[in-house]
């Protein structure tokens, strides 16, 4: 929901930095990526570099070019700690410690487990509630859409490459605009379904024009930040008040309540923007790992709303 926003809010800026952050614009970062490129990139040296390469280094993308650009960052870092300056940032982001083919390990394993919470609350949805419930079919498809979502965040902590970035960008879009949907469908289209339709036919419309304008004309890191915060403020705020104008008559909106505000409050840790604790656990990788207990709430809500609305629909075919 609304925490998909404020991580949107950090990439954005992150990767508007990215062309030139501190320490890749240091003359003896550049000078050292030249010299390794050009020992052990090309001929011979490439060859004997593939061969000692492990496998799963290269199934991940893991270019000679990128082991240089690596090795030369704690080059550029360990020269800045021994003059007592602060740790730089290369491309956009703080260094981290690759640990296999993870090139942000903490981040890596949260998306992961965050994608697993939503999997393990999609078998309980499955389960304890029955396909004729009315909400079931947007919740499951809420739920595989989150799926994805986390699928290609984990890829993009994992590899940061040009598709990774713009698919966990265009995913994240995503999960926020079927979030809207999914609110829609609860608070209007369960009694004007044609209003829900239209509805859906306008998100799906207006993220083709997002997704194709930022693949086919520039991505304009400025814009899909704007696009990103506006479209997450009319999703907290639909949410939240028809939780509160609810509140009396479905104590389980609660929930959502919380949910909501949980995930604004736990935005504020991506402010906390730090190097890395022992080069693996940054501010990201913290609001990561925040955001597990409270996908687990949310789908518990959706789970008793969507329970309670079988029930109300059961006890009205019983009056007619």
């Amino acid at each position: 929901m609304a925490g998909r926003t404020a991580r949107l809010v950090l990439l954005a800026g992150a990767a508007a930095l990215a062309s030139g952050s501190q320490g890749d614009r240091e003359p003896v970062y550049r000078d050292c990526v030249h010299r390794c490129e050009e020992r052990n990139c090309s001929g011979g040296a490439l060859r004997h570099f593939r061969s000692r390469q492990p496998i799963y280094m290269s199934l991940a993308g893991w270019t000679c070019q990128d082991d240089c650009k690596y090795e030369c960052m704690w080059v550029t870092v360990a020269l800045y700690l021994k003059e007592g300056h602060k740790v730089p940032q290369f491309h956009g982001k703080w260094p981290f410690s690759r640990f296999l083919f993870f090139q942000e390990p903490a981040s890596a394993m949260a998306s992961f487990l965050n994608g697993l919470a939503s999997l393990v609350m999609l078998c309980r949805y499955h389960t304890s509630v029955p396909a004729s419930s009315p909400m079931y079919p947007t919740c499951v498809a809420f739920a595989w859409v989150s799926l994805n979502a986390w699928f290609w965040s984990t890829v993009f902590h994992t590899k940061d490459t040009d598709l990774t970035e713009k698919m966990d960008y265009f995913c994240a879009s995503t999960v926020i605009l079927h979030s809207i949907y999914l609110c829609c469908v609860r608070t209007v289209g369960l009694q004007h379904p044609a209003v829900a339709s239209a509805f859906r036919a306008l998100l799906l419309l207006m993220l083709t024009a997002h997704v194709s304008y930022l693949s086919l004309v520039r991505f304009d890191y400025g814009y899909n930040l704007a696009a990103n915060v506006a479209i997450g403020l009319v999703n907290v705020v639909w949410w939240l008040a028809w939780c509160l104008r609810n509140r009396r008559r479905l104590p389980h909106v609660r929930k959502c309540v919380v949910v909501v505000l949980l995930l604004q409050g736990l935005s504020l840790l991506e402010l906390l923007d730090f190097p890395p604790l022992f080069w693996v656990l940054d501010a990201h990788a913290i609001w990561h790992i925040s955001t597990i207990p409270v996908h687990v709430l949310f789908f518990s809500f959706l789970e008793d709303d969507s329970l309670y609305l079988l029930k109300e629909s059961e006890a009205k075919f019983k009056l007619d």
